[in-house]
């Protein structure tokens, strides 16, 4: 990670009903914790491109991509204030989910987590992961 510029990141948001698809991070940032799946966008691909490939990365699922959700910077700094990375994603509404669920890559495990547990915090959480999810709600309908 470059801490000169930011990076250009996505997050691939799929639901279901009353579920959203979430990958327990197994690498830094946010290791541990549960958020949806996403990475680096790779020079010549778009942020629609990216958000497709990196779902079926991390989850072996397929799927179409709809309306861009929203974008936020994650700037982490160290101690002293010095910078250690920006990350400005952007998250995609992925629709037409298909495929077997199998964690892979940089995701230690997956699951299907209903909206409730997202929204009560019964999961160890990355920061914005229910407000993102009552955008995407609202983004489909």
């Amino acid at each position: 990670m470059s801490a000169g510029r930011p990076t250009l990141g996505v997050l691939a948001v799929a639901l279901r009903d009353g579920e959203a698809l979430l990958v327990q991070r197994a690498n830094p940032p946010d290791r541990h914790l549960w958020g949806f799946p996403g990475g680096k966008v790779e020079p010549g691909e778009t942020v629609a491109e990216a958000a497709l490939r990196e779902l079926a990365e991390e989850t072996g699922l397929t799927a179409s991509a709809g309306p861009q959700l929203g974008t936020k910077d994650i700037i982490h700094r160290d101690a002293a204030g010095a910078l250690e990375y920006h990350f400005f994603l952007v998250a995609i509404l992925c629709e037409d989910v298909t495929g077997m669920a199998e964690a892979a890559d940089d995701a230690a495990a997956l699951a299907w987590v209903p909206d409730d547990d997202i929204h009560a915090g019964r999961l160890p959480l990355s920061e914005g992961v229910s407000r993102l999810l009552k955008t995407a709600r609202a983004a489909s309908g």
